[in-house]
């Protein structure tokens, strides 16, 4: 799943780089401080361990994110492991996740999916003995998580580990600490902010500056007071009160002076919430906040307004009031105080008579109102999965907070992602005896929501609640899906890791079923779709034994997302797939069963997959096309080759995405270039790729990642600018036309270099010097002295006492008489083994009555150069910063990312050509470094 991960990294570098700009971390300079003194010192012969460590919501993760931009590039390998506690709580195989992310990030290498946990931490274990790494692990709430994440090895000397939590004992009782030579241990608390930074912190959320408006001072004062130094109480209040009168201000502080709840802090979220214009919005935050965090927002609204709650105008409110965000991927995210909130609301119905609660959500008293028969009219919804009480129990919890459905997949995926019996710790569940009857139900009458995972069942289903719009039953023990289950109103229904061999057995006319999640079964065949038109979404992600989609499916009119990822079984598509006109979405990953049964294998790879024959429309042996509807097509890791490919595209007039990953092809396919709409293509991993050539002009995302044998990468000459590319990790890349070229000075010809000034420069060209490009390469590298071309600049760097030249294209008429150009060098820390000796500019004129096309004439071609549109460069300063980083980050992006720094002062910025260290101390003493 490159492409998620992709966006999932580039989200989390622009949260990171939120997280970075002054108003997000006021009073966190002096942490700033002393945890990069910590990174830099210690013994590079030791491995250190920081524990940060504070209550929800301090800004735990908001410093480590902070603290992880600004160093990561100081390792040879780095990871930062996100929200370890939620991740783990709802899910028993999100811990295998994260250990996957890790272990990726550990070697460098291609995707894939390690399935056994011990398996995984052996892996990872040996990668951080081999190399010096920075790892973050953020919201850790068991040492366990640590023995599984890192394993009981240890590091490589040199090491650093930040672990974030509210526990401040948790990090020592790792068994990293009980091996013959622990590594050393600091303990960091995190409290709330003194007084003049809490105001500050108000103050920017309600009025965009640090001091209170005119006549608003006791106000703010008084709020900034009252939230005793808590960031995220002052983000919500001081959001929630923006525009507003002073009025508002002295009603709302007199509401929290008399409002009566568990904590000062939890008083102030629940004025927010009474706040809250409707019930509908009331009820919509609680439902969220017992079941629906993480999830996707358009799951979310379908499966809730089939509860007869509004959600179009509830969730914008939630968001307004800084209630509720939303991520990347569209889930729901919430923060965990506000999460407490919403289901201490809910517990508050009734404190100690669970069944008399609206919702329940712990698998423990979910148990108990079964077993006992104590459902009840009250509940509308209800989770219990017996792997997670059995993870509760085993970790000492009576309390396991759990959600209904969790997102990771493209649209949809309740539940767990992989198979909870692959865990050896829950092999043996004391709870897997336990059966209930099915009339333990009968009861609730208005119970909506149901997640029953891996629990035995007897009885008849015939009498099970009538109004169930969200159904999980993961681990389902019966082959087909009974049919006096009640799901005449179900809008979504995950059955994955079941033991479904087939759908059912008679087809059900479920007219409000939209989402269907069949992941990881054990079906041989699935169909029965003719009583389904609504359905927008199939998921057979992982049916390892799937050999047969039925034809049936063309009858899904409203199908809008097929995955069939890792059906590695599967021989065919149905022939009614090219009548799916609303199918926009269409995942084959890993599918290199699919093929053609005349097809001739050559080189060890598919010559012509069955996706190829599909598109292949306009040949007599084919019989089948793919819909022209799709928007997003994947054939990751297809074992596709460039013979594969058909002549012509252009049949996929719609299609906007295409990711090809992990395929062995060496060049840009040319069918390509007809694809008239394509705007995000990804050919990530495709280690023999030796160029991508022209693709089409419509192009705004190009993902060429660890692409090791890529050399070059070409545009339409008619394209204003080059896309956003991300070519990290690319080792062999010289260029990318429009953003940047390096070559060897002794490969550049003599007539270049005159045009340039750049004389008497033949002793320098067999001349090698460690350089370091955190874009390209993960390490310095010793490479001949290099031309660097960027941005409309010619440069180089090489050791000596002499001012270079440097060549700055300017258009014409774009500089007169009397202009002045200064060029500003900015030396930082980071700069460790550069001296910069003096630095000066002279012009390069042309003349007007020689022919253009001269020696330079190509990059002049080149149209983001000095003089034209550098608007997306602009700092709010007036400066412009020109940085690589601008190519893999929306322009708006960018400049978030950028806005606070100037030439005087660049927070965190590492220049793009950076020299390090050699054991030469004569070489040293000459080196500097030039733009």
């Amino acid at each position: 799943m490159f492409i998620e991960e992709i966006i999932k990294e580039i989200s989390t570098r622009l949260d990171l780089h939120t997280q970075c700009r002054i108003p997000h971390l006021i009073g966190m300079e002096s942490f700033i401080d002393t945890i990069s003194s910590w990174l830099k010192g210690g013994s590079s012969d030791s491995t250190e361990i920081l524990t940060i460590w504070g209550m929800g919501g301090i800004g735990k993760t908001s410093l480590a994110k902070s603290i992880y931009w600004l160093h990561q590039h100081e390792f040879e390998r780095s990871s930062f492991v996100e929200n370890i506690e939620t991740k783990c709580g709802p899910q028993s195989s999100t811990l295998l996740d994260l250990q996957n992310q890790l272990l990726r990030d550990m070697l460098n290498k291609s995707i894939f999916e390690e399935q056994n946990v011990d398996v995984c931490t052996s892996k990872i274990q040996k990668a951080l003995l081999n190399k010096q790494v920075f790892v973050v692990l953020d919201g850790v709430d068991n040492h366990e998580q640590v023995d599984v994440l890192v394993g009981t090895k240890g590091f490589h000397p040199g090491s650093r580990i930040i672990v974030t939590t509210k526990d401040a004992s948790l990090t020592e009782k790792c068994a990293l600490f009980r091996t013959e030579f622990p590594p050393n241990h600091t303990n960091l608390a995190l409290e709330g902010l003194s007084g003049t930074d809490s105001l500050r912190l108000l103050c920017w959320h309600a009025f965009g500056g640090y001091a209170p408006k005119e006549g608003y001072e006791d106000e703010a004062i008084r709020a900034s007071k009252y939230c005793e130094g808590h960031p995220l109480a002052l983000k919500v209040l001081g959001s929630s009160l923006i525009n507003e009168d002073v009025a508002t201000w002295s009603h709302t502080f007199r509401m929290l002076e008399t409002t009566e709840f568990h904590t000062r802090v939890h008083k102030v979220l629940r004025v927010i919430f009474d706040s809250l214009p409707s019930e509908n919005c009331k009820e919509l935050f609680k439902h969220i906040a017992c079941f629906f965090v993480g999830e996707n927002r358009e799951v979310t609204e379908e499966i809730l307004e089939g509860c007869g709650i509004d959600t179009s105008y509830g969730i914008q409110k939630l968001i307004d009031r800084c209630l509720l965000t939303i991520g990347v991927q569209n889930q729901l995210r919430m923060h965990q105080l506000l999460q407490d909130l919403g289901r201490e609301l809910v517990r508050q119905e009734s404190p100690h008579k669970p069944w008399k609660r609206s919702r329940v959500w712990n698998h423990e008293e979910s148990l108990s109102i079964l077993q006992e028969d104590k459902g009840t009219t009250k509940i509308q919804g209800l989770v219990l999965d017996m792997k997670m009480l059995e993870k509760g129990r085993m970790r000492g919890s009576s309390s396991v907070i759990d959600h209904i459905f969790q997102s990771h997949d493209l649209i949809m995926n309740f539940g767990a992602r992989l198979p909870v019996d692959r865990f050896p710790e829950f092999s043996s569940s004391r709870f897997k005896n336990i059966e209930l009857r099915t009339d333990a139900l009968n009861k609730m009458e208005k119970l909506n929501l149901l997640q029953l995972n891996h629990v035995k069942l007897n009885g008849s289903y015939k009498n099970f609640p009538k109004g169930l719009r969200g159904l999980s039953m993961h681990g389902f023990q019966s082959k087909y899906i009974p049919s006096d289950l009640p799901m005449e109103k179900l809008v979504a229904l995950d059955m994955s890791y079941s033991d479904l061999k087939h759908l059912w057995r008679k087809p059900s006319h479920l007219g409000s079923l939209k989402y269907l999640n069949l992941s990881y079964c054990k079906l041989v065949t699935v169909g029965g779709f003719k009583g389904l038109p609504a359905l927008k979404t199939l998921t057979l992600k992982g049916c390892e034994s799937l050999t047969r989609v039925c034809d049936t499916i063309g009858g899904c009119g409203s199908l809008a997302l097929l995955d069939m990822r890792y059906c590695h079984k599967l021989k065919n598509l149905p022939v009614s797939i090219s009548k799916l006109k609303n199918l926009r979405v269409l995942s084959m990953d890993g599918c290199t069963g699919v093929l053609n049964k005349d097809s001739v294998c050559t080189k060890s790879h598919v010559s012509f997959s069955v996706i190829t024959r599909f598109i292949l429309n306009n040949q007599k042996s084919l019989s089948v096309s793919l819909p022209p509807s799709l928007v997003t097509l994947s054939l990751k890791g297809n074992n596709l080759s460039n013979e594969s490919f058909p002549m012509d595209f252009s049949s996929m007039s719609m299609l906007k995405r295409l990711y090809l990953d992990n395929n062995p092809i060496d060049s840009m396919p040319g069918c390509l270039r007809s694809l008239s709409r394509l705007e995000e293509l990804s050919v990530a991993y495709c280690s023999m790729l030796q160029s991508v050539l022209r693709p089409p002009s419509t192009i705004k995302r190009l993902y060429t990642y660890r692409c090791r044998s890529l050399v070059s990468i070409t545009f339409h000459h008619e394209m204003s600018a080059p896309p956003l590319v991300y070519y990290g990790h690319s080792v062999s890349l010289t260029e990318i036309q429009g953003i940047i070229k390096m070559q060897a000075l002794a490969q550049v010809d003599d007539e270049i270099l005159c045009s340039l000034g750049w004389t008497d420069l033949q002793y320098l060209k067999n001349h090698k010097m460690l350089i370091w490009d955190s874009c390209i390469w993960s390490r310095a590298k010793k490479l001949p002295i290099h031309m660097y071309y960027e941005f409309g600049i010619f440069s180089t760097c090489f050791p000596g006492k002499e001012v270079p030249k440097c060549h700055w294209m300017f258009g014409n008429n774009e500089i007169e008489a009397g202009d002045e150009v200064s060029v500003t060098i900015v030396e930082e820390e980071e700069d460790r083994g550069i001296m910069v000796i003096e630095c000066a500019m002279s012009p390069v004129y042309n003349d007007s009555d020689k022919d253009d096309i001269n020696s330079l004439s190509y990059y002049k071609s080149w149209k983001n150069i000095i003089g034209g549109d550098l608007s997306a460069f602009q700092l709010t300063s007036g400066d412009y910063f020109l940085s690589h980083d601008r190519f893999i980050c929306p322009a708006k992006a960018f400049k978030e990312l950028f806005q606070h720094k100037t030439t005087q002062k660049l927070v965190g910025y590492i220049p793009r050509y950076k020299v390090e260290e050699t054991d030469d101390a004569e070489e040293n003493a000459n080196r500097y470094i030039e733009f």
